[in-house]
């Protein structure tokens, strides 16, 4: 499914074309200096730099919007995703944009008055030239929707509070997902068994503490002026520095605001928010870069052993956003005193790492280190990319009946290319069908062999057609200890380095050197069932079996999706025993990350 993601900022515009299912770039757009008579606009693979004639959105989003239809195949994309910072109280969660959606974002606008009403703009605009597709809104803010009151509320007057909607929001909650679900990919461990902080480092700045699966606090609060010391903002302040500079300097509340965010932060204190032209600084001996590094840097700290606290202990620090990814000096200052979190940094690691190839996820931390440090490459792009897919899949298939995985025990039983067969059984011979198979074109057949391990033997173990390219042998836990061999648990075709046996039969005997595996639990799906279900080949998810006898969650499941598949889920006999299935039996998939998403372990 491809999907075009729509960032809509004051001064420039990033859109891209993604395939969810492989997260591919299709086409990646940039349009800047929107606000300049001669807007710029950028094509990934292109050295190219087209000029606009107009300023405005309305006039460059006129001119960009053509050029990107012209690089992909419309009929391919299938949604717009559109990043909206405010979802306020009401948006908990990504949403088809309806007119009445676009009515409650304007509502929205006093909440976040530099950022929603440019994206709502970007909305509108992007419709006209692609309205034969849902557009969907995903908030920066729904993330954070469960965080607690205790941690949500302002001591203010609660009048106040209930009659302007004033709570701690927080912000970057795309990115945040994001890097939590990929951290807990990289350590094969359930989201909901992690305590992560995850700090956001760019132009603007956000910590968040992610307790097993869900946003508990975060640094940004009613807007994202709040917490860490940013770029041009000034984090968190002593609001009565803000009456005192009304008083003393006369300042307007308009002029205050526009301190505050634009004026204030790194650049503030040291004339530029570009770290890195601070750290060449600052080693040049300048006091000033020196300094809001060190602000910088304090604040970030104190906000860890903040949220560490909150949790009651922290398993990995993720850092993240162009600072964070890119500054090794600055995560060795951070992490330099965090010791007390068993949080010990491997400062080569840090300091020779290059994110390369397909590696967004990478470990710094050294071997001794308790608490887990990992540098992820985020890619809000692709989160909001595949939450809008989400949305589309659900509203295509709601009102339809949930559906169920049938699951089918497979007994032990080999698969054997066409030499083999000739080998066991005479030249020329083909095998002969006793009956067909669930999943189209295979079949068990009438010939059956013997297989021989080092203690014992099995008889009459069927084969399944069609022949294949490569031998192979599936068994049980149960057969395994009992022909004496040790069978890797491994997907289909992935036999390598596993070990062999003796297959006997009627016309000969054949010695395998490799190919004894027990099977990965899988389910088969025709790509229809994947696109309800939400998932891709190769994922992994969860299925509940519910019954009289006995309930079990099958963890570990592998997704093999092809057109050639029907639906059905695969054990072994010692896995149906366990579960004391019968015939017919069925399961519910299991999504097992936070928002819908999964959270997936490598599949090697």
């Amino acid at each position: 499914m491809q999907i075009l993601v729509v960032n809509c900022g004051s001064s420039s515009v990033k859109a891209e074309v993604i395939d969810v299912t492989s997260g591919k770039r299709i086409a990646v757009m940039s349009v800047d200096r929107i606000s300049e008579p001669e807007p710029k606009v950028k094509f990934s693979g292109s050295t190219e730099v087209l000029t606009c004639q107009g300023s405005g959105h309305e006039n460059a989003l006129a001119f960009a919007f053509p050029l990107l239809l012209e690089k992909i195949d419309k009929s391919q994309l299938k949604g717009v995703g559109h990043r909206i910072v405010h979802g306020g109280k009401i948006f908990d969660e990504p949403v088809v944009i309806t007119e009445e959606v676009e009515k409650q974002i304007e509502g929205l606008f006093s909440l976040a008055p530099l950022h929603n009403p440019i994206n709502l703009l970007g909305v509108r605009i992007a419709k006209k030239y692609f309205p034969d597709v849902p557009h969907v809104a995903v908030f920066d803010t729904a993330y954070h929707s469960t965080i607690p009151p205790r941690a949500k509320n302002y001591a203010l007057p609660k009048n106040l509070i209930q009659k302007h909607d004033i709570e701690r929001y927080g912000f970057h909650g795309t990115s945040h997902q994001y890097v939590a679900e990929q951290a807990a990919k990289f350590l094969e461990t359930d989201l909901h068994d992690l305590r992560l902080i995850s700090c956001h480092l760019g132009n603007g700045a956000s910590v968040c503490a992610i307790e097993y699966g869900q946003s508990v606090e975060t640094s940004m609060g009613m807007t994202p002026l709040e917490g860490l010391v940013m770029g041009t903002r000034s984090g968190d302040i002593d609001a009565g520095v803000v009456t005192y500079l009304m008083e003393k300097e006369g300042k307007t509340w308009q002029e205050i605001s526009d301190m505050l965010n634009k004026e204030s932060g790194l650049k503030g204190i040291a004339g530029t928010n570009d770290m890195r032209d601070l750290e060449e600084r600052a080693a040049e001996g300048d006091i000033d870069a020196q300094l809001a590094i060190d602000m910088f840097v304090h604040r970030l700290r104190k906000y860890i052993g903040a949220y560490a606290a909150v949790m009651g202990g922290v398993d990995a620090i993720i850092f993240t956003a162009g600072i964070g990814e890119n500054s090794a000096s600055l995560r060795y200052k951070v992490v330099q005193k965090l010791g007390f979190l068993r949080a010990i940094l491997d400062e080569q690691k840090n300091k020779m790492l290059k994110f390369v190839g397909v590696d967004w996820v990478e470990d710094i931390s050294a071997s001794n280190s308790k608490c887990k440090i990992l540098v992820v490459k985020t890619d809000e792009q692709l989160s909001i990319a595949e939450q809008t897919a989400k949305v589309i899949r659900e509203s295509k298939f709601k009102g339809q009946p949930p559906r169920s995985i049938p699951i089918a025990v497979s007994a032990r039983h080999v698969h054997l290319t066409q030499e083999s067969v000739e080998i066991l059984f005479g030249k020329g011979y083909q095998l002969t069908v006793q009956k067909p198979l669930s999943q189209p074109g295979q079949f068990a057949c009438n010939e059956m062999v013997t297989l021989v391990g080092p203690k014992n033997k099995i008889e009459k173990v069927r084969i399944l057609g069609p022949t294949r390219p490569k031998d192979q042998v599936e068994i049980s836990r149960t057969d395994e200890f009992f022909l004496g061999i040790d069978a890797p648990i491994r997907e289909s075709g992935h036999t390598e380095g596993s070990p062999g046996l003796l297959l006997i039969g009627p016309a000969g005997q054949l010695e395998l050197k490799e190919g004894v595996i027990c099977a990965w639990r899988h389910i088969h799906m025709h790509p229809d069932d994947a696109e309800y279900f939400g998932v891709k080949d190769k994922d992994i998810v969860e299925v509940r079996v519910e019954n009289q006898e006995r309930s079990l969650t099958f963890g570990n499941v592998l997704i093999r999706v092809s057109d050639k598949f029907k639906l059905e889920m695969h054990i072994d006999t010692d896995e149906a025993n366990a579960a004391e299935l019968n015939q017919g039996a069925e399961g519910a998939l299991i999504h097992t990350g936070a928002g819908g998403l999964l959270t997936k372990k490598k599949v090697q």
